[in-house]
């Protein structure tokens, strides 16, 4: 166990970030799978920028990899242009 103060208040952060990233990247997984199952064009064209907003923001806070958030940026465009 740690026996610094530092170190202490190191594991209590690290550790509500941890549940915030998970969080976040769980809310971003549910978002992508609902943007998969639709069925209608348009309500698919209303869901994709916003789930794109999220995807871009894991990204930029390094939740994810950049080329990871590309690739799934790329996926979901395809898929909403053939709907």
């Amino acid at each position: 166990m740690a026996n610094h103060k530092s170190a202490l208040k190191r594991i209590r952060s690290n550790e509500a970030k941890r549940l915030r990233n998970k969080l976040q990247h769980t809310t971003v997984r549910n978002a992508i799978k609902a943007l998969r199952g639709t069925e209608k064009k348009k309500d698919a064209e209303n869901q994709l920028p916003k789930v794109v907003a999220m995807v871009d923001k894991l990204a930029k806070n390094k939740i994810i990899h950049k080329n990871k958030a590309a690739n799934i940026k790329s996926k979901l465009t395809k898929l909403v242009a053939s709907i």
